[in-house]
């Protein structure tokens, strides 16, 4: 079963059993955003994974973040010849350091790095017109949109929305401290599943990496 936000509001009331006048819209709006912002930040999902292109103006070493970036995985840049080549990350203070003379063009970028809530920048300062592509994790689309909403999280992982959702609610409500653990273990158990899935599964190959497979203990058979 696919979780709406309808679907999700309507379980949280049912399993802390408490109704509409205590547990409002607004409340489950926040309660379920805290959810999937605990989820997002624990685990890399490939949902998440987006990129862009754009190009680097000669001249100028400042490039617009993303309004939807969280963080930047990896950067790669075409040169003139067609090839494309990745450039590598660096603290700004490196960076400073290896080209000191910023406002001057001079050639290839080969580093970039964060430089602040609004750019990240590259060195040296581009000769020319370059297309980039940025790999990035954007923000992810929250299912508190609408009633009707689904997310990838809601429609392949409704556990791990519906604990993460509990222990926040029942944290807001100051209930029991044991139900408090009990839903706090069951969202670190399927939290911990959707971590081996997306960020082990998911980044395998059958072929390269060969099949999962799980030791089985077998008794010698001079033992019997």
């Amino acid at each position: 079963m696919s979780y709406t936000f309808l679907n999700l509001k309507t379980d949280i009331r049912n399993y802390t059993e408490v109704d509409s006048n205590v547990l409002s819209d607004s409340i489950l709006t926040t309660i379920v955003k805290n959810a999937e912002n605990r989820i997002y930040r624990e685990s890399d999902t490939d949902d998440n994974r987006f990129y862009a292109t754009s190009n680097l103006q000669a001249g100028n070493r400042y490039v617009t973040i993303p309004s939807d970036l969280r963080f930047i995985r990896y950067v790669q840049l075409t040169d003139s010849s067609g090839d494309q080549v990745f450039l590598e990350k660096r603290d700004t203070s490196f960076m400073a350091e290896y080209y000191n003379t910023p406002g001057t063009q001079s050639g290839l970028p080969k580093y970039y790095g964060n430089w602040d809530a609004n750019y990240w920048v590259v060195a040296p300062t581009p000769d020319s017109t370059y297309l980039i592509t940025l790999a990035y994790t954007k923000q992810p689309d929250s299912i508190t949109t609408s009633d009707s909403t689904t997310t990838y999280i809601s429609n392949k992982y409704q556990d791990l929305l519906l604990y993460g959702s509990l222990v926040e609610a029942y944290g807001y409500l100051k209930g029991p401290a044991d139900m408090i653990q009990y839903y706090s273990q069951a969202y670190s158990n399927a939290a911990k599943t959707y971590s081996i899935e997306q960020q082990g599964r998911r980044r395998r190959d059958e072929w390269q990496d060969g099949a999962l497979r799980t030791p089985l203990k077998s008794e010698s058979p001079s033992k019997y």
